[in-house]
């Protein structure tokens, strides 16, 4: 009697708690993909040199750029042309951010409220262009299935905002290839409705790694309206000094 109680218990358990299990693995592979996939993009450091082009239906603005990054949550992005924007220059460290304007010599602490506004007049917001690691910490990440793109297999992953997360968006999908490269993110409203995509488009060996070479921020309901990250140089490294990321660094010209 006591040897059949205990197999239905043992059977209880199984039936009960190991879709929990189940569930907890794959939280845990889709935030190990997701963590792995930033993890490619940046690397532990990276330098790049880059244009944006801002497209509108009547007009297009280009800027060039270098950035370097270290980590997933520090980075700094210089313009280097044209002429009448350069040294303008943005400073992410963890969820602080600071903007650079060399012709008042004024240096800005943006606020979080300002996190999730236009970065330089662009489809990308001040949050995207630093790459922030919050859907890391701030996301619960679910693998909902696979597709395929160029003959890799592609992990789509739903994340949704852990409760009173400081986040703007109500969910994130995201398509990333079994070789760590991100090539679709999805942000959608608190509706859960889709607001905007970011596309990894012309995947080639760039820095020693796979890596699109244009990256591409639309808004889902304007078809003639998006901005470009056209990589030039790219260069993956051990380390950066972690003088590249100060206020002071901010202010000055750097030399790659």
């Amino acid at each position: 009697m006591i040897v059949k109680l205990v197999l239905m218990v043992s059977v209880w358990a199984f039936v009960m708690i190991g879709p929990v299990w189940a569930q907890d693995a794959r939280a845990i592979d889709a935030r190990a993909i997701i963590e792995a996939g930033f993890k490619h993009y940046r690397g532990n450091a990276s330098k790049a040199t880059f244009e944006m082009v801002i497209h509108r239906p009547t007009w297009e603005r280009r800027m060039q750029m270098d950035a370097w990054t270290k980590g997933t949550d520090r980075s700094l992005v210089r313009i280097t042309a044209p002429a009448k924007d350069k040294d303008n220059g943005t400073l992410k460290r963890g969820r602080e951010m600071w903007t650079f304007n060399p012709k008042v010599n004024r240096v800005i602490k943006l606020p979080p409220s300002l996190m999730s506004q236009s970065w330089l007049g662009s489809d990308f917001s001040n949050n995207d262009i630093s790459k922030s690691d919050s859907i890391l910490n701030d996301y619960r990440h679910t693998l909902t299935g696979t597709t395929t793109h160029e003959g890799r297999k592609v992990h789509i992953i739903e994340s949704i905002p852990k409760p009173d997360a400081p986040v703007v968006w109500g969910k994130q999908i995201l398509h990333i290839r079994d070789d760590n490269v991100l090539i679709l993110q999805e942000f959608f409203d608190e509706d859960l409705l889709p607001v905007k995509r970011l596309t990894g488009e012309q995947i080639q060996m760039m820095g020693g790694r796979m890596f699109p070479k244009v990256w591409k921020m639309q808004e889902n309901d304007k078809t003639d309206q998006y901005t470009l990250l056209q990589y030039h140089e790219l260069a993956f490294l051990d380390d950066l000094a972690d003088r590249y990321f100060t206020l002071n660094q901010l202010k000055t010209s750097q030399r790659r």
